[in-house]
């Protein structure tokens, strides 16, 4: 004989129907659970890391930006400096020939003379030619030198004075020149470029 408290036991317990009007058992409906929930926070959990990342990007891309930026302010800088120091250097350059070519000037001016100051050909002895040959072939090297400078001598002869490039020294009286014609120079000027580095002196008509 079997014992009460066996049987309760082995008997299996019936699942919970709920009946329609008609007595027709309805499917039972779960009860939602922690599984049900899993899904719906591994999508909250992959949103949140997505804008996460999208707002590291962003920021990377501020900071890349700001980077791109000050390279290019820098590289903008670095061009102006080079080129100052490029005009600069050209600016010294050229102060330092033109001062070469203001202290050279005078020693032109003396072969110059030199040369108006010699004896006609036909009254040169033997023995002065060779010395006057020398002294032309000086003036021609130091025109050739000043012409590769790029100097050049300021035309005076029968021009109006302009006092831009020229000094009057003195007035006279010249009866076949009009008033303010250069009739005498009594030292040559000259240009660098197109930059006077020495007036000419002349002798203007009144």
């Amino acid at each position: 004989m079997m014992k009460k408290g066996s049987i309760d036991k082995e008997k299996p317990s019936n699942p919970v129907f709920s009946f329609s009007g008609e007595g027709e058992p309805e499917t039972a409906v779960p009860s939602s659970s922690e599984g049900d929930r899993e899904p719906s926070q591994g999508m909250d959990f992959q949103t949140a890391r997505i804008a996460e990342l999208e707002a590291e990007v962003s920021s990377q891309k501020l900071q890349l930006d700001k980077y791109r930026d000050e390279l290019l302010r820098r590289a903008a800088e670095f061009e102006n400096f080079r080129k100052q120091k490029e005009r600069e250097s050209i600016m010294a350059g050229s102060r330092v020939l033109e001062n070469l070519i203001r202290e050279f000037l005078p020693m032109l001016d003396d072969v110059k003379r030199v040369l108006q100051h010699l004896p006609a050909v036909d009254e040169q002895s033997p023995e002065a030619k060779p010395y006057r040959e020398g002294v032309e072939l000086l003036k021609r090297n130091l025109d050739l030198w000043l012409a590769e400078k790029g100097v050049k001598e300021i035309e005076s002869m029968g021009k109006k004075l302009d006092v831009m490039f020229h000094e009057a020294i003195s007035l006279i009286e010249h009866p076949e020149a009009e008033p303010d014609t250069i009739v005498d120079e009594y030292q040559t000027g000259y240009l660098l470029g197109d930059k006077v580095i020495r007036h000419a002196k002349v002798i203007v008509a009144k």
